[in-house]
């Protein structure tokens, strides 16, 4: 497992974690494959950091296979960065949007499915590597408005689980980061339909953590010496206690 030499896939890179994660593993000088629908801001930040640019919707089986063809044609790959993901709404169970909690599912929960069944046969071949799972602290505890979010992350959270426990004694590591508050360019903003004022509250009052933080935590973790397996991070930002006690000042 030597780091100089790494490949590792990152889905969700066009933006916020995913995007901070490019760039951290280049800087570390690892090769990057950043996978993500966008195409336009895929090949901005390839030639911004270096990194492989792949246009991937992880809810599309063929789409993912057609990734796990191409690793494996270019050279294999060490470790993934299942990003991709994200929440719709804060409507209560009562009045939840049937089909938000679907796109959901199949976003967070299915598309990190098909990209980890796609990629163990390449890190077996590679004689070892690593499976990140980036699922949030929605994955560990619920909120008002928030079971839709929380149950698909609490979902990939178990898959993450139950992965590490049917592998163990395999040279594959299974990491969960759960990040709190992030505020990226867009999470918010796709959660509450492109309201901007609305987004932009959420992170009022405090500082909310920012996506090379988290990108920070995912290299740190995979760089880790191979007998290390980090199994659970969660980072919060100092203000946050659980996933709506935020102190905030001025507001």
């Amino acid at each position: 497992m030597s780091s100089a030499a790494r490949r590792v896939l990152v889905t969700g890179a066009s933006s916020g974690i995913g995007a901070a994660t490019v760039r951290r593993l280049r800087a570390e000088g690892w090769r990057v494959v950043a996978a993500a629908r966008r195409k336009d801001r895929l090949e901005a930040l390839a030639e911004e950091t270096g990194a492989e640019a792949f246009a991937l919707d992880v809810t599309d089986d063929a789409a993912v296979e057609h990734l796990v063809e191409h690793l494996r044609a270019t050279g294999g790959l060490d470790a993934v960065v299942n990003n991709a993901g994200g929440a719709l709404g804060l409507d209560t169970v009562e009045a939840a949007d049937v089909d938000g909690w679907r796109h959901m599912y199949e976003l967070n929960v299915l598309g990190t499915l098909r990209v980890t069944q796609g990629v163990l046969p390449l890190l077996r071949e590679a004689g070892g590597g690593d499976v990140l799972n980036v699922t949030s602290t929605a994955a560990h505890g619920a909120y008002e408005g928030g079971a839709g979010y929380t149950g698909v992350k609490h979902a990939e959270r178990m898959l993450t689980t139950t992965l590490r426990w049917e592998i163990v004694g395999e040279p594959v590591r299974v990491i969960e980061i759960s990040p709190g508050n992030v505020a990226t360019e867009e999470f918010s903003l796709v959660r509450f339909g492109g309201d901007a004022d609305r987004a932009a509250a959420v992170y009022d009052g405090y500082q909310p953590l920012v996506a090379e933080d988290v990108a920070d935590a995912i290299w740190w973790t995979l760089s880790r010496p191979a007998h290390v397996n980090v199994d659970l991070m969660v980072v919060r930002p100092r203000a946050q206690a659980h996933n709506t006690k935020v102190a905030r000042t001025g507001v």
